[in-house]
């Protein structure tokens, strides 16, 4: 008896995986890319390539080392090493950089094959050096057919090579060659066709219709490349329009025309909901926007309507029932991770453990983040609180400065450079947890008043806000008291030094305290208007494919901390008031209420507005700068929690491929190299030219 084929990836785990993340991790690669034309892998050097090549070649001719296929494919590139490999597999594969077909591969050979990897169409010229056997340049209609024959495709459901199609390509008996050009869209051609051959083959009376299981094969079988979990998993449910166990071959084509036209999909979407991602649009209004789109039939929009109504349930779509469908390579990961780790295996298995740690991680993010955007903007703090503490009502002769920048300038000449850091170290020791509890808390509880669609109604954004900012205080009011006068000390001359040490021994705890309620007055106003006009200033800025790069980021805080920064001075200059300690001849103040009526009654409406610029100038880049750095850590330590992903994080880009992550651990994969594993997955999960793994056992 001969043993089954494993139908399994060439490459361990996904098949399909694999080769979207090549797609994603090209993308990267050739944006980075500083040498070369634009668009190209950067080639490895000559000196490192032959270092690993020596380091896999097993076999010695005259003095020269060479590869044999079992070294590059088993060794290198760490694909079938199972004891009981399939050998003629391994030899197919190896034929590919074994250009001169002696069954060994050179240097020269090895570098070749890394500097196609490198080029834009790698993939199909992969697959054509798999099929031109004889290393010729050309391939014939017997090389085609004997690799086809070993397929496992192909043994599970037979192409007719006799067929009009063949003949199309290689002549009507089979004689003409093709060059590269002619069968990369052979190649394409012949996976689409393979799908409708299929059809034939399980419609054996030719009736035009076939079952439902039969259905789910060939997609399987395929045009997985094509399929999410979600869209897998309800195949059958989705078959024959819901309505039957048959499908027909209309239903059939218009199945496969919508999964490969998702990217069409969206923008039709898109045209509906004039660019809303969280719109929810009819049937009616769908099929109103697409017809434009000549490509677009209404049975495929019934199909894709179907399939969100499986998922779902509501007979509406909106953007993410789009992406759950979607073949996820749509997904492009720009921001190259450092570290990436899986909390859960689903949504479904967050549980109160697994959401402390996510916020936990959050914690820790925005720790980092509010440190980088305080020490960024710290100098133009300090004018902005002097100049808040600058009273021109009660004191003759206290008018130090004439505005911000003369304040900056005089800090300078008197105190020296390190004088604009003054008051630093405590701020940086409250300001990462400061910030990090108000990111946390607004993630949070916007998480709760997300809807499953991912949307958040505007109070929700704003109570979310006002929430992170009330929770912030504890951490801000003694922070703030401890700042502000070791900002005002350079003021006055004195022998005696002050430390934040001596500031906090001085106050007391409770002291700590004191001017919590106009700290209370100032952050939650502005954490309620600076939340909710991020988040819609960053779905504005972010490009066609709804992904934020690190400048709109960088923009978006910034705009958004203009209105919230300005709108709460009052609030800030009453803070600051009750907060400093007044000097002889100055105003002393017993609250909020008693500190806005003298401030009035003394210095006029205009006094409530002191430093407004200096604070907008500092809050809008602080926060521009640590949302930025939040964002940026989100993106390069990811960690999938379960929950919800921060928006513009990724872009849609075409491609093909299931995005599931598994890349080359590998050291040694270099240059080209680095996207081998996910090439030779793709001729795979594209082309369906699945080896067989396993050897065959010899009939017993």
């Amino acid at each position: 008896m001969a043993a089954s084929s494993d139908v399994s990836s060439v490459v361990p785990g996904s098949k399909t995986g694999m080769f979207s993340d090549w797609l994603r991790d090209r993308l990267f690669l050739q944006a980075s890319c500083q040498e070369g034309a634009a668009g190209y892998l950067r080639r490895a050097k000559t000196e490192r390539l032959r270092e690993i090549f020596n380091k896999y070649a097993s076999k010695e001719v005259e003095g020269e080392k060479f590869m044999t296929p079992s070294d590059f494919v088993r060794k290198y590139l760490g694909i079938f090493t199972e004891d009981d490999h399939n050998p003629e597999s391994v030899a197919l594969l190896g034929g590919i950089v074994d250009t001169s077909k002696d069954g060994l591969i050179s240097f020269s050979e090895f570098q070749a094959f890394e500097g196609l990897l490198c080029v834009p169409d790698a993939l199909y010229k992969t697959a054509f050096q798999l099929f031109d056997t004889n290393g010729n340049g050309m391939v014939a209609f017997d090389e085609f057919a004997e690799v086809m024959k070993k397929t496992v495709l192909n043994q599970h459901i037979p192409f007719d090579m006799n067929g009009s199609f063949v003949k199309l390509y290689f002549g009507k008996e089979k004689k003409r060659v093709v060059s590269y050009a002619e069968f990369s869209q052979f190649l394409h051609d012949f996976h689409e066709e393979y799908a409708v051959e299929a059809f034939r083959t399980y419609d054996k009376n030719g009736t035009g219709f076939i079952s439902a299981l039969d259905f789910q094969d060939i997609m399987v079988s395929i045009k997985s490349h094509l399929l999410t979990r979600d869209v897998k998993s309800n195949l059958v449910a989705a078959a024959g329009g819901g309505y039957g166990h048959r499908v027909s071959f209309p239903y059939f084509i218009a199945f496969n025309s919508l999964l490969n036209n998702m990217e069409l999909i969206k923008r039709i979407y898109l045209n509906a909901t004039n660019g809303n991602r969280q719109q929810e649009v009819t049937k009616e209004e769908f099929l109103q926007s697409a017809q434009m789109m000549s490509q677009i039939t209404p049975l495929e929009v019934d199909i894709l309507f179907l399939l969100c109504d499986l998922l779902h349930q509501t007979g509406r779509i909106v953007y993410n029932d789009l992406q759950a469908i979607a073949p996820e390579q749509y997904f492009k990961q720009i921001t190259k991770r450092l570290a990436e780790i899986k909390a859960v295996a689903s949504p479904e298995d967050r549980g109160v453990f697994i959401q402390i740690l996510e916020s936990m991680y959050r914690f820790a993010l925005g720790s980092v983040g509010g440190a980088v955007g305080a020490t960024t903007v710290y100098p133009i703090d300090l004018v902005k609180t002097r100049m808040q503490n600058q009273r021109t009502g009660s004191y003759i002769g206290e008018l130090m400065y004439r505005n911000s920048f003369d304040c900056c300038k005089k800090v300078i000449r008197h105190e020296g450079f390190l004088g604009l850091y003054r008051g630093l170290i405590p701020q940086l020791m409250g300001v990462a947890p400061e910030k990090a509890i108000k990111l946390t808390v607004n993630d949070l509880v916007r998480d709760k008043f997300m809807d499953r669609n991912g949307n958040i109604p505007l109070y929700g954004e704003i109570i979310s806000g006002g929430c992170a900012g009330g929770s912030q205080v504890i951490f801000t009011n003694p922070l703030e008291i401890v700042k502000i006068r070791l900002q005002v000390a350079g003021e006055i001359a004195s022998a005696q030094k002050i430390s934040a040490i001596s500031v906090v021994k001085d106050l007391g705890i409770f002291g700590l305290y004191k001017g919590a309620k106009a700290c209370f007055l100032r952050d939650v106003p502005f954490s309620a208007i600076y939340f909710p006009a991020y988040a819609h200033t960053k779905v504005k800025l972010a490009d066609e494919n709804g992904y934020n790069h690190p400048l709109s980021l960088l923009v978006a805080g910034a705009i958004a901390g203009v209105p919230a920064a300005s709108l709460v001075t009052p609030a800030d200059v009453i803070k600051t008031r009750l907060q400093v300690v007044a000097r002889e001849g100055q105003t002393t103040y017993n609250g909020v209420i008693d500190a806005a009526r003298k401030i009035m009654r003394e210095e006029g409406f205009r006094a409530f507005w002191k430093g407004a610029t200096a604070r907008v100038f500092r809050s809008s880049p602080q926060f521009g700068v640590t949302l930025l750095t939040y964002e940026i850590l989100q993106r390069l330590f990811y960690v999938d929690f379960g929950g919800s992903r921060p928006t513009g994080s990724e872009m849609n880009v075409p491609a093909t491929g299931v995005a599931e992550e598994m890349k080359s651990t590998n050291p040694d994969h270099i240059g080209g190299y680095q996207v081998a594993l996910p090439i030779f997955a793709g001729i795979e999960s594209k082309f369906g030219l699945c080896l067989p793994r396993y050897r065959m056992a010899s009939p017993s």
